[in-house]
Formats: C-alpha cells, structure tokens, sequence
C-alpha cells in the first residue's frame, strides 16, 4: 500500500530547509506603465547657487523657462529664443 501523504520531517532541520526550498510565490504582474507625456515637464529638486537663482528671479515671471532654455543650450539640445 502507498502512503500519498507527504512525508512529514524528522527534525527541525529538515522543516526550516523544507522552507526555504519550497519555492517562492509570484507577485502578479504590475500594471504598464502609462506613455509619457511628449515635452511634459517633470518636478524636480535642485540645489543651485543662490546668485543664479536670484538673476534669473529678477527677470520676473517665466524664471524656470528661462533658466531651462539656458540649461537646453549648454548640452547642445536647443537654442535659448
């Protein structure tokens, strides 16, 4: 006669390995992620030196462009208008 139950440890040694061989769940599958936004802008932190914040602050509204359309020019992406 065949016993079909599985075959229980003899020690905790055999239990503990009997864990970690047993193998691991699988997480479902992550939703895809959404296309980007073509141009979309990202916020971001940035740590710049407090007199180019303030020149670019004083020329009023708009600073962040201004200070991308600079940032565009210098890697060679763009030029400033």
């Amino acid at each position: 006669m065949s016993d079909k139950r599985p075959r229980r440890p003899a020690s905790v040694f055999e239990t503990a390995e009997a864990v970690f061989k047993a193998p691991a769940k699988q997480a479902p599958p992550l939703p895809p992620k959404p296309r980007a936004i073509p141009n979309a802008k990202e916020t971001v932190s940035l740590r710049i030196d407090q007199d180019v914040l303030e020149y670019f602050q004083e020329q009023g509204p708009g600073w962040q462009d201004r200070l991308n359309a600079v940032l565009r020019k210098a890697i060679g992406i763009d030029e400033v208008s």
